[in-house]
């Protein structure tokens, strides 16, 4: 007979449960299967091996908020339901950035409610205006144009150089330069749900690039020559795409047309190493030498959204389906009643907007092959 010690059998035990949870097997407490494409939550505000008294050991990341001075009572409210729901319990930094300098009194009443560190940068104007190749006329007819056809934002300048700033720039700043992750926030968001689960540990632990909690169409009048553009790129680029990526998410005929599904960029939370990695760089230069930021109206949600389904593995981004949500009209709302009760959420299902007809999370979970929530068709 052979005698196997108790060390040796939990070892055992340990391997098989592992393998177990990798492959999907192993259920969570909420009874979904967990995945590589949706490692199950851990309540890490619980974590004793995270906590000593009132200290955590933080990951490498921040909020990031890019807003204006009049912007202060709308991101307020924005930071209150941060801080309630997640980040008085890890009291992460929090960067803010804006094109023209801070008043005092946005600094004084943010940085009061803000658990970690608020930190206040001004934007480099390089980041922040024409190049000089833009025909600044042909840019403003533009303008004129889709303010004409009654496209959001069609006629704005300033969201012009918003979009190619959050695209191309922000992970450059000075001061996110002392991070590797960063959760985004504009004002005028609702956090729905407790947010136990430190997201950016989370995603280091099961090595995630890319995060969102809404996916929704693009208007196409903003973005007509963004497709051809990016495949030329990969044309011109054939190594950067990844195998396995989400080439499906985004087009329905394999890549020859775009079906304007992206991430909702409002909220993402992401590791900036992607951004400052050779590919997007490659990849937003190439962007950005056409002038079409300007031209058109392109945004950084569709191109983030674009850059991460080709050139990463589709195991590397990931639905946070727990993180109640809610900016503007559009809402994620946990559908399974147990998480909606266990995360003591506040908004009503009905409203959640994952299986609508406008939004891609239809088109997100048959990329991914994750199955359907059981009681989908009750909110589609």
């Amino acid at each position: 007979m052979v005698h196997i010690g108790f060390r040796s059998l939990k070892a055992v035990f340990i391997l098989a449960l592992s393998s177990l949870i990798l492959y999907g097997i192993v259920t969570t407490f909420d009874g979904s299967r967990a995945s590589r494409y949706q490692p199950p939550y851990v309540n890490h505000s619980q974590d004793p091996l995270y906590h000593s008294g009132n200290s955590y050991n933080r990951e490498n990341a921040t909020f990031v908020t890019l807003c204006r001075n009049e912007d202060l009572y709308s991101i307020i409210q924005s930071i209150k339901k941060v801080e309630d729901r997640f980040n008085n319990k890890f009291a992460y930094d929090w960067v803010f950035l804006n094109e023209v300098p801070f008043t005092d009194e946005f600094k004084e009443r943010t940085s009061v409610l803000i658990s970690g560190q608020a930190k206040y940068g001004l934007i480099p104007k390089e980041h922040w205006s024409y190049p000089d190749y833009i025909d600044q006329e042909r840019a403003a007819e533009s303008r004129r144009q889709l303010e004409d056809q009654q496209v959001v934002y069609g006629g704005l300048e300033s969201y012009r150089h918003m979009c190619r700033f959050n695209s191309g720039f922000f992970y450059k700043h000075p001061l996110m330069l002392d991070y590797r992750y960063y959760w985004r926030v504009e004002p005028d968001i609702e956090i729905l749900c407790d947010v136990e689960t430190d997201l950016f540990r989370y995603m280091r632990e099961n090595n995630k690039t890319y995060g969102f909690t809404i996916s929704i169409h693009e208007f196409e009048k903003t973005i007509p020559t963004l497709w051809e553009t990016t495949k030329e790129f990969m044309k011109q680029n054939p190594s950067y795409i990844a195998e396995n990526n989400l080439m499906n998410f985004i087009s329905d005929d394999n890549g020859k047309t775009y079906n304007l599904c992206h991430f909702w960029s409002n909220f993402e939370v992401a590791d900036m190493d992607f951004w400052r990695s050779d590919v997007y760089e490659k990849y937003f230069k190439f962007l950005d030498d056409t002038g079409k930021f300007f031209y058109e109206r392109w945004g950084d949600a569709p191109v983030h959204s674009l850059a991460v389904s080709l050139f990463l593995p589709k195991e590397k981004v990931h639905f946070f389906n727990e993180v109640g949500y809610k900016h503007s009209v559009y809402s994620m709302c946990p559908i399974d009643k147990d998480i909606w009760k266990n995360r003591k959420c506040y908004c009503d299902p009905k409203t959640d907007f994952t299986f609508r007809g406008y939004s891609c999370g239809r088109q997100y979970y048959k990329a991914t092959g994750l199955t359907r929530p059981s009681n989908w068709k009750d909110y589609d």
